[in-house]
């Protein structure tokens, strides 16, 4: 068995966690944590989602993004609705106020992003998103949440 600091999977979380600590305040500071800027964010992207779409793409256990949603809900931030097509299916999208709290978040977010290129290297930046991708896409492209992994 290969050394646990040479594991891929630690090395990926290690490096997450590196990459989380420099959102990890901005999001503090305007009351979100990592799991509600992922919902936000997958909002913003779209008109509507359906819950199960979402959680698959902001990549989130049904439990959690439930109790997420609910917070998300209650501060006015989204927006749940009957989907039209459907009668018993729920549709989610991002409210006005969160769109406004997208847009304070946003400009200290970019400025992190560009930080953490200019520490990086821009070039290796675009090198490892192209990588992680082939990665996610050669052993498994089309991910479920409901593996275990969560955050």
């Amino acid at each position: 068995m290969r050394d646990f600091s040479q594991s891929l999977p630690m090395a990926l979380l290690r490096a997450r966690e590196a990459v989380m600590r420099q959102f990890r305040p901005n999001l503090r500071q305007h009351g979100l944590t990592e799991q509600q800027w992922r919902i936000l964010r997958a909002l913003a992207a779209v008109d509507v989602i359906e819950v199960t779409e979402l959680a698959r793409v902001a990549f989130l256990l049904g439990p959690s993004l439930s109790r997420i949603l609910r917070d998300l809900e209650a501060r006015g931030l989204i927006q749940r609705e009957v989907d039209s097509r459907d009668l018993r299916r729920g549709v989610l999208s991002i409210s006005t106020k969160g769109m406004k709290l997208i847009a304070q978040v946003a400009p200290n977010s970019e400025a992190i992003y560009a930080s953490i290129a200019s520490r990086y290297g821009a070039r290796k930046l675009a090198a490892l998103h192209k990588m992680l991708g082939e990665l996610e896409q050669s052993i498994g492209g089309d991910l479920d949440p409901d593996d275990g992994s969560e955050g």
